[in-house]
């Protein structure tokens, strides 16, 4: 009688704890085919994936330079060429025909790609509204419930995992106190042993759950899957020479050069000024040195 009421509640308790794992199982795989979907079916614009990896002014440039707009010399000092100041010319995609402007604005004065990127606010916001307008057309992927963010979940399963811990321990107690007697006994006892040991690979099965289910960042990888055509078709120099634009941020500043040259002037001039003062105080030290280092003079004797 014992074996058979030790089936029973093993055999309830064990569809009780599978049974969410089967059903999140099933929801997770339905979630991941539904991502993976919709990923399959997605085709970036080459310009919104260098965007989204943060490299759409270095491709834009590097089309400029393909197309004979731009010149970018070794030192990252980019300059417009006889095509590039042709008003008839425009780059017919508009992250492109942002920096030509963008360089135009600083023309003859040689500018930095970096410093356009950081520091030039119409370029800047024109880039922000293109990658406004590609991202309102990304699919809404479905988010992968973990079930993380809710406390009365974690504390309700938490409660569960005791529950079903102290369970089997006196499960396991009572189906060994008692000998089975009978070809029916011995069954019950088979029975309630594997809801015990099914029971003790719960969480492995859960792990297994999630890590069969997981997708990983299917957008990200499809992203980074390859670099810009046009940055893939520079050469080993002009290459270099678009990376060192971008990375300079401050030498290379175009018509801006002009205000900063007077800033210099200034910051010149104060060290100027402090290094007068330094001199004066060292001069001053030098002539009380020297004063305190002449011998007393002795006053003459009487006769």
């Amino acid at each position: 009688m014992l074996q058979l009421v030790l089936a029973i509640s093993v055999s309830v308790v064990t569809t009780a704890v599978y049974g969410p794992i089967g059903l999140r199982w099933r929801r997770r795989a339905r979630i991941r085919r539904e991502v993976l979907r919709l990923v399959a079916a997605l085709h970036l614009e080459p310009y919104h994936a260098a965007l989204l990896r943060n490299e759409a002014t270095e491709a834009a440039a590097a089309e400029l330079v393909l197309d004979g707009y731009l010149q970018i010399d070794g030192e990252g000092a980019a300059c417009l060429t006889e095509e590039g100041r042709d008003p008839g010319r425009t780059p017919s995609h508009p992250l492109p025909a942002a920096l030509l402007e963008a360089v135009h604005r600083h023309d003859p004065e040689p500018v930095s790609i970096g410093w356009i990127d950081w520091y030039d606010v119409e370029y800047v916001e024109r880039r922000s509204a293109y990658g406004s307008e590609r991202d309102a057309l990304l699919p809404d992927l479905p988010q992968m419930p973990d079930g993380e963010g809710s406390r009365l979940l974690a504390c309700c399963s938490c409660v569960g995992i005791v529950l079903v811990m102290f369970f089997w321990c006196l499960a396991g107690v009572l189906l060994l106190a008692e000998r089975p007697h009978g070809v029916r006994e011995w069954a019950c006892a088979a029975v309630a042993a594997l809801g015990l040991a099914a029971l003790a690979f719960a969480e492995r099965a859960g792990r297994a759950v999630r890590a069969r289910t997981e997708y990983g960042d299917p957008l990200g990888d499809l992203i980074r899957a390859e670099p810009h055509p046009a940055f893939a078709a520079l050469d080993e120099q002009q290459r270099f020479h678009v990376l060192r634009s971008i990375g300079d941020h401050s030498k290379w500043r175009g018509a801006d050069q002009i205000a900063d040259e007077d800033d210099e002037d200034d910051e010149d001039d104060e060290d100027d000024e402090w290094l007068d003062d330094k001199v004066w105080w060292e001069d001053a030290y030098e002539y009380r040195a020297a004063d305190e280092d002449e011998p007393e003079a002795t006053p003459p004797r009487s006769g």
